[in-house]
């Protein structure tokens, strides 16, 4: 685990998991995190993610910076969800190598593994099977960043470890329509319908699709103990243990934001795969479990979305 003052660099510490991270990071106190916004340092361009490790050197690097998005935009913006992704994990990972960083965790993705594939998904299953269509592009991006971990660690013995963390929520998630995931979306679509009275609200899919949900601070625990105790190729998953239904979820949603009208399913929209849920031994086994149940990680979220972004929401 590196000490109070190593040179932490956390990319993406604005969004969902790297927001998670740098406060997982400041609370036992250490003084030397590295970050930078997104309009200070571009992950795409070659140029400036070497300048920039070149002058700050970090001594460890956590890769949490990605375009992401839901069934929708994935299905929109193929292009840029390959492409970006792809050249993020590539500056990042060989500039973290080449300026000497000590260790480097890249945090990947469940929606990697086979479509159908025996649950709960064991890291093994990875690559024995095809995509899911909807999300194929930033799966495969993604892939090819684990892959680029574990090429360095072979060719080259740098320290590069992978998490494979499930469907995460939480504090300074993505709400608005065009590029968020199923809980954020839904708590939204509930809000606004409370707001203005909607009798009804329309979900996308059938309702029967099964998905692992943990909380952003939950992951950022797993990763610490990763940092502290794992130093190996295979990935490693990051989730819940269980799995919800996603007509389950939202009913769930609407509860906790107080919306009482109907809830009715679009089975002419797309579901994405059917079932999806990690096997957490590996990660178990270093002494971590996820702490927050979905029912108080989504109250958590609420409360956050109201006071962050509930005045934007209710002008729309």
């Amino acid at each position: 685990m590196p000490g109070p003052d190593s040179r932490i660099y956390v990319a993406g510490h604005t969004g969902l998991a790297g927001s998670a991270i740098h406060r997982a990071l400041e609370k036992p106190g250490h003084r030397n995190l590295i970050l930078r916004a997104h309009a200070d340092l571009d992950l795409t361009d070659a140029r400036a993610v070497d300048g920039f490790f070149a002058a700050e050197k970090p001594s460890h690097v956590i890769l949490a910076a990605a375009k992401v998005g839901g069934i929708a935009a994935n299905t929109a913006f193929p292009a840029e969800f390959l492409s970006v992704n792809l050249r993020i994990a590539a500056n990042v990972i060989d500039s973290a190598w080449r300026h000497g960083a000590a260790k480097l965790l890249y945090l990947a993705s469940s929606c990697i593994y086979p479509r159908l594939t025996p649950q709960p998904i064991r890291e093994e299953a990875l690559l024995t099977g095809a995509l899911e269509p909807t999300n194929e592009a930033y799966a495969i991006a993604k892939i090819a960043g684990l892959k680029l971990c574990q090429a360095y660690r072979r060719q080259y013995g740098f320290d590069a470890i992978v998490a494979m963390p499930t469907n995460l929520y939480g504090p300074h998630d993505r709400f608005d329509a065009e590029s968020s995931h199923v809980l954020p979306a839904l708590l939204r679509r509930f809000y606004e319908a409370k707001l203005t009275g909607a009798e009804s609200v329309t979900v996308w899919g059938s309702g029967s699709p099964r998905r692992d949900f943990l909380h952003a601070d939950d992951l950022a625990a797993a990763c610490l103990a990763l940092l502290r105790g794992y130093s190996g190729e295979m990935p490693v998953n990051i989730g819940s243990g269980g799995d919800i239904a996603i007509r389950d979820l939202a009913q769930l949603i609407a509860a906790v934001v107080g919306y009482r009208g109907a809830i009715n399913f679009d089975p002419s929209r797309p579901d994405g795969t059917p079932e999806k849920r990690l096997d957490i031994s590996r990660i178990a086994a270093l002494g971590w479990r996820p702490s927050i149940d979905l029912h108080r990680g989504i109250e958590d979220t609420y409360r956050w979305y109201r006071e962050n972004c509930a005045r934007e929401t209710a002008a729309v």
